[in-house]
């Protein structure tokens, strides 16, 4: 592929190694790319309030496809440019669904604001039951029909005991004509958004904002929820620690996250 006109990657498993920051290789690399005027976007699921941590490391307040293609944020002004929401009767749908289809799981929502930090307590809202897959310190636990009182972004449903894989077989079956359920991490987590909502139809968006066509987009991942993106993107790179399904749509693997997998294919162009 020739140069691309922008970049977009996964956050988690992919740019990051296994700490909190990027490597200095990759902040190089990605300096770079964005002096030579090619956009970076993040395309993760994480929510907005998670990206501006990354942003900050990376030195770039990249535009951000957050919760897995349901948020369009622009970290430079703190702005949620666009949402796609579960409404409350599909949302109350989706619960009931999920309780049926994975027994014994707890749930959780996102919610969005104005910006990142906009009604933050009021984010991430959890019945008591729910087991967080990773420490969070900015939730509040709620009665099971607090969760459905306004629309949401993102329904989470864990369940510490099967894996992620296994869920969503089970969870497609029972609201996959609801919502799309994905997940991006193995350890008994789903993440279910709007029907038709990826990280392909949030980077649609992104690539429009930057007059960007997607022949022209590099894209990196390591998870289900970045298939999708993969596909769609002119050009699709899983890294190597990737899920065997990632691995398996990417034009080409690159290495780990851990060995700067993103930085090594970025270092061709720039």
């Amino acid at each position: 592929m020739q140069s691309p006109r922008l970049v977009a990657t996964d956050v988690d498993g992919t740019l990051l190694g296994d700490g909190p920051d990027p490597s200095p290789r990759t902040r190089a690399v990605v300096r770079r790319m964005v002096e030579a005027g090619v956009p970076l976007v993040l395309a993760t699921g994480r929510p907005p309030r998670w990206v501006p941590r990354v942003c900050e490391a990376l030195g770039v307040h990249a535009l951000t496809v957050a919760a897995n293609g349901a948020v369009l944020y622009d970290a430079a002004t703190d702005r949620v440019l666009a949402a796609d929401t579960l409404d409350v009767d599909a949302l109350a749908e989706v619960v009931a669904g999920l309780r049926d289809a994975v027994p014994g799981c707890g749930l959780a929502v996102e919610r969005v604001g104005a910006g990142a930090f906009d009604r933050r307590d009021e984010q991430f809202v959890s019945e008591p039951e729910y087991v967080h897959a990773w420490p969070v310190a900015d939730h509040r636990r709620v009665a099971p029909g607090d969760l459905l009182g306004e629309p949401v972004i993102k329904v989470l449903a864990r369940h510490p005991g099967r894996t992620s894989a296994d869920m969503a077989q089970a969870a497609r079956r029972a609201v996959g004509h609801l919502v799309d359920v994905t997940y991006s991490a193995s350890g008994g987590l789903l993440e279910c958004a709007v029907r038709g909502v990826t990280k392909a139809h949030g980077l649609e968006r992104a690539a429009a904002h930057h007059g960007v066509a997607p022949s022209d987009v590099v894209a990196f991942g390591d998870m289900p929820n970045d298939l999708a993106m993969l596909r769609w993107a002119g050009h699709g790179v899983a890294v190597a620690n990737a899920h065997p399904d990632v691995l398996h749509v990417a034009d080409e693997v690159s290495a780990s996250n851990l060995d700067d997998g993103v930085a090594s294919v970025l270092e061709r162009w720039f």
